[in-house]
């Protein structure tokens, strides 16, 4: 099976995963959502799955440089359409195949999964 890992190049935990997922052969394509975007229909179906909050990076400088009044009162269509605009604001990496839906990377959750 192959897997997407979603994310930018030059974060330190997509590199930290994708360095993870390499030492043990598992197949990948990366996902630039900087670069490429990302769709609301991906972005929905993580959030149906993961939930909003976990997808939404509020600990990251793009968040917190927002206007108070675009912070206030975030629901999921809120969140998926800041996503959207600001791809940054998405935690990092997604890991997605299969069943498999990953936001964010520990080596302790990725040791549980089946690549």
């Amino acid at each position: 099976m192959t897997f997407t890992v979603y994310g930018i190049p030059n974060c330190d935990t997509v590199k930290k995963a994708r360095t993870y997922l390499d030492a043990r052969g598992v197949s990948f394509a990366f996902h630039d959502y900087k670069k490429v975007g990302v769709t609301e229909e991906h972005l929905a179906r993580w959030a149906s799955q993961v939930g909003w909050e976990k997808l939404l990076n509020k600990a990251g400088t793009t968040f917190k440089k927002l206007p108070d009044s675009d912070k206030a009162d975030i629901d999921e269509a809120k969140a998926i359409a800041l996503m959207i605009a600001n791809p940054s604001m998405i935690k990092r990496p997604v890991v997605e195949g299969g069943k498999t839906l990953l936001v964010g990377f520990s080596p302790a959750v990725y040791d549980g999964e089946t690549f």
